[in-house]
């Protein structure tokens, strides 16, 4: 027999000889199974101030509006406690937000839809439309007559195996955002996906999420997290978590966001990262905002003008860069200085011993440091170039600039 939650919520409990006790307010169940079994009664009872927790087992019957107790379950009532295998259907789950990684949207829980096997009761669905939330208010029958009526229609149910809703995250009072896993797992999604999602979560939910994500993931979602909150995810995480997250991100997104942090906040973060990513950030955030310098990013690829393509190939490989920033390949000269520049053209067409100092590009296109954004944005729209390099007074390469990074500046 199948049946809903928002049903038996307020049922009145009855001993063995007929006698009311008291009111249902809660259901225990315990996770491990895919259709988790009801274990736990938690009943208001007429003379307790806090609700008192019964075994499963002491149900004799299930008949309308009554629960009826087995001879002498009325002395087995116990003060209510929290068990971390268990979960509490009204208090952990009732209208409660679960991300639906399918459709990559929020959806809320209005009501859990439960099975009577063999005198046990367990959880088979939860429920995120309508008809839940009719179903609570009492007003199904009469808005299904009406519906069915003038429209010959009534609202479908929605529901999700509970075998798909899983716990987010280890968390041992289980208060953590409930997921569907019907067809994808987070890291799946795309950041930009992961991004909206976060954003309409309340706090606590959306701490939950972002903690949940793998090192990778929680760095390019976070990039498209509405910067407004992104401050909020971050404290939300570890010292040492936050930064590995920074470290992840790209040098220039990671930049903007230190920049407007409270120095004090900011130093802390930058002193907790390792040292390459540390002396890379510190050197970007000495460039004033609003210039070239302020949203150039370091993640590119350099090489010296005596390798060969073939060199240039085994660079290529073993990058983790961005696709945008590596659209080019900056060749330079011993000291550094910036004297040519390849295409990955190139690197698919010429034969691998060829020098790349035959093939690069010498008349350059190049901007300072110091140059303002609204310069380097006009250089973009004149030559319609992917990325553009940064070099200092002295020629020397520090950085590129995508087009990306212009098209996203808070300056143009």
């Amino acid at each position: 027999m199948f049946l809903f939650f928002s049903e038996l919520l307020g049922r009145s409990v009855l001993d063995s000889s007929g006698e009311h006790v008291g009111k249902l307010v809660d259901l225990k169940a315990k996770l491990g199974d895919p259709y988790p079994k009801v274990v736990t009664l938690i009943v208001k009872l007429r003379r307790e101030k806090k609700p008192q927790a019964l075994n499963w087992s002491e149900v004799k019957s299930l008949n309308g509006n009554i629960i009826s107790l087995k001879p002498e379950a009325e002395k087995k009532f116990k003060p209510f406690e929290v068990n971390e295998e268990e979960i509490i259907l009204r208090e952990e789950l009732l209208d409660k937000q679960v991300v639906d990684t399918y459709g990559a949207k929020i959806e809320r829980i209005n009501d859990i839809h439960l099975l009577i096997v063999d005198e046990e009761l367990h959880v088979v669905h939860v429920d995120f439309g309508v008809r839940g939330i009719l179903r609570r208010l009492g007003w199904i029958r009469a808005i299904d007559f009406f519906t069915n009526w003038l429209f010959a229609y009534q609202f479908e149910e929605k529901m999700i195996s509970w075998k798909y809703v899983q716990p987010l995250a280890s968390d041992p009072q289980k208060k953590n955002l409930k997921l569907n896993v019907t067809l994808r797992k987070l890291h799946e999604l795309h950041p930009s996906d992961l991004a909206d999602i976060i954003e309409e979560l309340d706090q606590r939910n959306r701490s939950n999420v972002f903690k949940s994500l793998d090192l990778q993931t929680a760095a390019q979602t976070f990039e498209e997290v509405d910067p407004k909150l992104q401050l909020s995810l971050i404290e939300s995480s570890s010292l040492e978590h936050a930064s590995d997250i920074l470290e992840e991100m790209a040098p220039d997104e990671a930049t903007d966001f230190l920049a407007d942090l409270p120095e004090e906040k900011k130093q802390k973060l930058i002193q907790t990262m390792e040292k390459p990513h540390r002396e890379k950030l510190e050197e970007l955030l000495k460039f004033k905002e609003g210039t070239a310098g302020s949203i150039m990013t370091k993640d590119f690829i350099s090489i010296q003008e005596d390798k060969t393509i073939g060199n240039a190939i085994e660079e290529f490989k073993k990058t983790t860069h961005p696709l945008e920033t590596i659209a080019y390949l900056y060749i330079t000269d011993r000291e550094n200085h910036l004297v040519g520049i390849l295409t990955l053209r190139h690197l698919l067409l010429c034969e691998k011993d060829v020098p790349l100092s035959k093939l690069m590009k010498t008349h350059l296109i190049k901007v300072n440091p110091g140059d303002d954004v609204k310069e380097v944005a006009e250089i973009f729209k004149k030559y319609k170039f992917m990325a553009l390099p940064v070099v200092d007074e002295d020629g020397i390469l520090r950085g590129i600039i995508t087009l990306r990074d212009v098209v996203e500046s808070e300056y143009l």
